[in-house]
């Protein structure tokens, strides 16, 4: 009596089709998610960009003479139009400025002061923000408002002998 008995599963091309299709999924998933101290730099850049453009059109709009600068914790906006608080008698800035990074490992140097007006054209002006080893450069030639710069890396110099 000849019984074959029958075997169910799964084929070895099967398998490699599955194991192809989340493999191809989780690369995909891998791309997808950001660095978040990347993301985090990106953000205070992009914000510290507008801000600074703010201050310049204030700047230029009220005649002061506004400059922001570094500090441990934060950044600081100074020469902002000030309006007196009938309140207290004490003056108050017209427009306050945040002074706080969106991330606490974000940096710039605080020896560096930016003056932001009130002359249509100023001198070329950059800083450095820096968070977790990484950095950006925000810059303006002076005409034109605040742009994030991407940094390049050095190049090599190597002299080959052939």
């Amino acid at each position: 009596m000849g019984r074959f008995q029958i075997i169910r599963g799964f084929t070895l091309f099967e398998l490699m089709v599955v194991i192809a299709i989340i493999a191809i999924v989780s690369a995909g998933t891998i791309l997808v998610i950001p660095d978040s101290s990347q993301t985090a730099l990106e953000r205070d850049a992009q914000r510290i960009t507008a801000l600074l453009d703010s201050a310049r059109a204030q700047s230029r709009a009220s005649g002061l003479s506004i400059t922001w600068h570094a500090t441990q914790d934060g950044f600081k906006f100074d020469g902002l139009p000030q309006i007196k608080n009938t309140k207290t008698d004490a003056y108050e800035d017209l427009i306050s400025f945040p002074t706080k990074w969106l991330s606490n490992e974000t940096s710039a140097d605080t020896s560096q002061i930016l003056t932001l007006g009130p002359e249509p054209i100023l001198s070329k002006q950059e800083i450095e923000l820096r968070n977790s080893g990484r950095s950006i450069i925000i810059s303006s030639d002076g005409l034109r408002p605040f742009a994030i710069n991407p940094i390049t890396e050095p190049v090599s110099n190597d002299v080959r002998i052939n």
